[in-house]
């Protein structure tokens, strides 16, 4: 059996020139059948947003699907969730 190590991001896009405020979250998550799972939400920051699972085999498959996604998320604008300063 297989380790699994979970792997995080999240991300933020913040313009308010554009009154845009987005998140983006990405997750690995095993399945039962020693395969994982890629979990991503997004939305408007505040609000529930949208989610949506995607079932791969392997644990390399769900770890590149989810680098590409981050890869393409960042080359739009969106940078790592930072702590809110007061």
């Amino acid at each position: 059996m297989q380790t699994f190590t979970p792997d995080q991001v999240h991300l933020r896009r913040i313009d308010p020139a554009q009154n845009m405020r987005r998140f983006y979250s990405l997750s690995l998550q095993p399945t039962l059948f020693g395969g994982a799972s890629l979990i991503r939400d997004w939305g408007r920051i505040g609000r529930r947003g949208q989610t949506m699972m995607e079932t791969f085999d392997t644990n390399a498959d769900a770890g590149s699907a989810l680098h590409r996604l981050e890869r393409s998320k960042r080359r739009r604008g969106y940078r790592d969730a930072a702590v809110q300063r007061r």
